[in-house]
């Protein structure tokens, strides 16, 4: 069997004319065919490779019946942080970083994320360091996120509904107004300063440059009994305490998180 090695259609042409006038025994228009159809054969090859990659990687999600939009990662690099831990992972081939809530990450391990919040040039005090694009991350497993465990009319994108936490029932700061009076009178308040004293139930820090706090005192408006503090001080989840800050309508961050109400730069009051 001859092997031809050739950059270009004329080479391929003036080596196989070039065999035709030694052994003439192949016209010219068999040789144009015979060309057409290697080219045909390498396309059907280059085709089929590539529906076999994209079956097997299909096959492989569907053997872990993972949730539509569930990516499973390998972790490269970690760093831990107060609050956060931050991975550098490897998704299908690509690097990139996310943030999760702190907790024990191994390296070399698969795991497996929802894709939430993407933020442009974060910058985290606490390491000294800017990331260009990293994406923040509630849901996070080193066991494969199923299909079965999706919510139908939810998205992985944007603030997920608050819970309300039982038990609560934290009496109003002296000044202050009940987050079920915020809800209520939420138009009357826009633009203002309000009090309100309540269960820290999530803390988010350093995102957008703020920390980010969700209070409950046991009241509730319609269905509306969790607000949102942006702030610079710190707190923990479990603590009771008082913020002062100002109330926003309608504020929108982009990719699903849409805030009815948040209350803006936000600071700590002493307990009276």
């Amino acid at each position: 069997m001859i092997h031809l090695v050739f950059a270009n259609d004329a080479q391929y042409m003036q080596k196989y004319e070039y065999i035709c006038r030694i052994i003439g025994t192949i016209k010219l228009n068999h040789v144009k065919k015979i060309c057409m159809k290697m080219k045909l054969n390498l396309l059907i090859v280059l085709a089929s490779i590539l529906v076999m990659s994209v079956s097997c990687q299909q096959k492989n999600k569907a053997k872990e019946n993972l949730a539509p939009n569930v990516h499973k990662v390998t972790a490269e690099e970690v760093i831990q942080s107060s609050n956060y831990t931050y991975l550098r992972v490897s998704d299908e081939g690509k690097e990139i970083w996310i943030a999760i809530s702190r907790q024990e990450v191994e390296k070399g391990k698969s795991y497996y994320y929802e894709p939430s919040v993407e933020m442009t040039n974060f910058e985290s005090k606490e390491l000294k360091r800017t990331f260009p694009t990293i994406l923040f991350v509630d849901k996070f497993s080193d066991q494969p996120i199923v299909a079965a465990n999706a919510k139908p009319g939810l998205t992985s994108k944007g603030n997920q509904p608050a819970i309300a936490k039982e038990g609560i029932k934290v009496e109003p700061a002296k000044g202050g107004i009940t987050i079920a009076e915020l809800y209520a009178n939420k138009d009357s308040y826009a633009g203002k300063t309000v009090k309100i004293r309540g269960e820290v139930v999530k803390f988010s820090a350093e995102i957008m440059g703020k920390n980010w706090v969700h209070l409950q005192d046991g009241t509730n408006s319609n269905g509306s009994f969790d607000i949102t503090f942006t702030t610079n001080d710190v707190t923990k989840v479990g603590d009771v305490v008082t913020f002062e800050g100002i109330v926003a309508l309608k504020k929108d961050f982009g990719a699903g998180y849409f805030y009815d109400i948040l209350v803006e730069n936000a600071k700590l009051v002493a307990q009276m």
